[in-house]
């Protein structure tokens, strides 16, 4: 009954009006999987759900019929605080993963205690053939190795990334945006040497120049690397 019950209160907090500017900006989700419940709301639905005694038949019912079903699945997710169970339950639902916002919202925090361990992991995910599998994967890298961290073979390993999903090639771009703000020295040379492929490397400088962190200096030298189309 849960399945069910978890669809009937999805329905209860539908906002309509969310719902049509859902359905604008995640186009790789089928409008009428797309109930639209707002983000805070369903934060708090999963949490609850983490706490039930039957989030585990929740987590095995995929591929899930609405995104907010999916939504939940990246939330509780996230939440979980043993790394090994909730590494074993992301790559179950990693291949069921369809559009960039349950991508880029699954975020587990136990990740950041066992950074060591997942490189191995996100090698895999890069290495995947599902785009947002992929995606997911350089977020991770993103996400946890631009500071201390840190190695010159992680932006590596994404600039040998080369796909036709543009999902795919605008987290590339968001990476390099995000590891010039803050590895300037040691990720410029993939501009510089044109190292991406034209259209996510004149993404990367746009998203730079879009960047705060990124000095007025920088930006300067960042426009002068664009490739001009002839």
């Amino acid at each position: 009954m849960i399945i069910q019950d978890i669809r009937e209160e999805l329905v209860r907090l539908q906002d309509l009006k969310y719902r049509e500017m859902q359905v604008q900006i995640i186009p790789s989700v089928k409008p009428e999987s797309i109930i639209g419940v707002r983000t805070p709301e369903l934060r708090k639905m999963a949490k609850e759900l983490a706490q039930s005694q039957e989030v585990s038949v929740f987590l095995e019912d995929l591929p899930h019929m609405y995104f907010e079903e999916n939504q939940l699945h990246a939330f509780i997710i996230s939440g979980m605080k043993d790394y090994a169970e909730c590494l074993s339950v992301l790559n179950r639902f990693l291949p069921y993963v369809d559009n960039w916002a349950t991508c880029d919202q699954m975020s587990p925090r136990v990740f950041k205690k066992h950074r060591q361990e997942l490189t191995e992991s996100i090698r895999e995910w890069i290495c995947s053939a599902d785009p947002y599998t992929i995606r997911f994967g350089i977020g991770m890298l993103m996400e946890h190795y631009l500071e201390e961290d840190f190695k010159p073979e992680y932006p590596k390993m994404v600039a040998a990334v080369r796909s036709e999903e543009y999902y795919v090639n605008m987290m590339i771009a968001w990476y390099f945006a995000t590891a010039l703000a803050k590895q300037y020295g040691a990720v410029l040379p993939f501009i510089t040497e044109h190292r991406l492929d034209d259209w996510t490397h004149n993404k990367a400088i746009q998203k730079s120049i879009e960047s705060y962190r990124i000095t007025p200096e920088q930006k300067e030298y960042l426009k002068s690397l664009k490739i001009r189309r002839k």
